[in-house]
């Protein structure tokens, strides 16, 4: 495509980090809970946090990435445990998406279920296994490149962020394109099944 070769009279705004969360979160995307499990074979602790800073690499072989702070603990354990699991959440897990994220605190509602000795959000959409294949430090994150190593898969709507806000997606609209709507709190019961810790 042909330049103009003028210059640039556009007046840029400042890119420092709030400016860029903020502009970032006009990307609309799902929400995902990243876990990791440390501790002896038989006494795993189970540690997570929600991100959004999730996507697909490649097929084949089949490569996920995510991108962690390197403040967070998340980050600390998937270095020592060399493993990660991801579950998207659905549209009715907006409280653990919370939860994990460090606000409002409700243990009483997070079970995993333990598949390929990881932890992974039970009643998720999408739940897989990773093994760390590559990892890349990046300013103040690292990016983790890992193998998926098994999946799961249902169907249901979808937990979505954009802005500072969460909606859901009603994929049951067969008519049209699917409208966005404000996500309720409400979240299926259940027990713990292991610790959890946000972050």
């Amino acid at each position: 495509m042909a330049s103009s070769g003028g210059a640039d009279t556009d007046t840029r705004d400042d890119v420092d980090p709030t400016h860029l969360r903020e502009a970032l979160g006009q990307f609309a995307s799902g929400v995902t809970v990243v876990t990791t499990a440390t501790g002896e074979q038989d006494d795993l602790d189970a540690h997570g946090m929600t991100a959004n800073a999730f996507t697909s690499v490649s097929l084949r072989p089949a490569l996920v990435l995510i991108s962690v702070s390197n403040a967070a603990t998340t980050h600390r354990r998937i270095a020592e445990s060399g493993r990660y699991g991801i579950s998207v959440l659905s549209a009715d897990q907006k409280s653990l998406s919370e939860h994990f994220a460090g606000g409002a605190q409700r243990p009483d509602l997070v079970r995993f279920v333990w598949r390929d000795r990881l932890p992974l959000v039970a009643d998720s959409l999408v739940q897989l296994t990773c093994t760390v294949r590559q990892s890349h430090p990046a300013g103040d994150h690292t990016v983790y490149i890992g193998a998926v190593d098994g999946l799961w898969n249902a169907s249901g709507s979808p937990l979505v962020r954009y802005g500072k806000k969460m909606y859901i997606l009603d994929i049951s609209c067969q008519d049209g394109p699917s409208a966005p709507s404000r996500a309720e709190d409400a979240l299926n019961g259940g027990q713990m099944g292991r610790p959890t810790y946000a972050r």
